[in-house]
């Protein structure tokens, strides 16, 4: 859909990855794994990362405090920031390209 539009795709996230229970933290694929690695390859994009269903992602964005700032030091929020840095890295190639088709200025 993305394509036809020409709405460009910096990556996939793939959201609700695992489940981690709450009691135990036993982390398991109930939705299967590899789906959205599979999209990236089969639409030559890139996986920026795995989400996984947690209920501290709910209850802090409920409360209004993500779990980056509930849990800064914790693993979702490594997730999260590992994601935005992928994001940024997109981002900067994406400014790099687009910088060689603009044209040179020089003073006469």
């Amino acid at each position: 859909m993305f394509e036809r539009v020409n709405v460009p795709v910096l990556g996939i996230i793939e959201n609700m990855s695992l489940h981690v229970c709450s009691q135990c933290g036993h982390e398991e694929p109930i939705f299967g794994s590899g789906g959205a690695q599979r999209m990236a390859d089969q639409y030559g994009s890139e996986l920026l990362g795995e989400l996984p269903l947690d209920m501290s992602i709910r209850v802090g964005a409920d409360g209004g405090v993500p779990v980056t700032i509930a849990q800064p030091d914790g693993a979702l929020a490594q997730t999260y920031q590992s994601i935005a840095r992928r994001v940024a890295a997109q981002l900067s190639l994406r400014a790099v390209a687009a910088s060689a088709l603009l044209p040179v200025v020089v003073e006469a």
